[in-house]
């Protein structure tokens, strides 16, 4: 699959087989994921892998403010927690702003590493899906994460059982404009 037809034919994957994801297909997308670029090249992303019963609790505590990630994140095989370690994107070695966003550029390269996954994991024949809504204090308490990592985003990922058609895109002249 060339990089174009991956990026059109990729969809948000909500309900997956029993299948589980193997450990060896994981790491063949993490090993693609980790080329994500980011701000100075600080690669940031880190990638936890949840299942069985961490997994239930994770969906149990940390889902709480929308209950459809809570059953999603229930029935599927496997979530991945993409976190990030804090205060090197955005930052001058000395510890000041490279610029008006702040600590903000963290974002932008958990959500780069973020679409570089799942774009992987589409490629493997895998769906997924990215989720924002979760509770940050729960997740970092019980998945025991150290001081040093931000969770940017949870990836709901597993063998797809649906195939869902494209959804109605803009068009490029709504999305592009030009100035001179």
């Amino acid at each position: 699959m060339n990089a174009i037809e991956c990026i059109k034919t990729r969809r948000s994957i909500r309900t997956f087989t029993d299948e589980p994801v193997s450990h060896e297909l994981l790491e063949e997308i993490v090993e693609t994921a980790r080329f994500a670029p980011s701000w100075k090249n600080t690669q940031i992303a880190r990638y936890v892998a949840v299942e069985g019963a961490k997994k239930e609790e994770v969906a149990s505590t940390c889902f709480k403010a929308w209950i459809g990630n809570e059953e999603m994140v229930r029935k599927a095989p496997m979530v991945i927690a993409l976190t990030y370690v804090k205060n090197r994107c955005g930052f001058e070695r000395d510890g000041s702003y490279s610029t008006t966003k702040e600590d903000r550029w963290q974002n932008f390269d958990a959500g780069v590493a973020a679409q570089t996954f799942c774009l992987a994991a589409h490629e493997k024949g895998l769906g997924t899906v990215i989720l924002g809504i979760f509770d940050e204090n729960e997740v970092a308490k019980v998945l025991n994460l150290p001081e040093d990592l931000g969770v940017g985003a949870f990836i709901v990922i597993g063998h797809p059982n649906v195939s869902p058609d494209a959804p109605k895109r803009k068009e490029v002249s709504d999305l592009l404009t030009y100035q001179s």
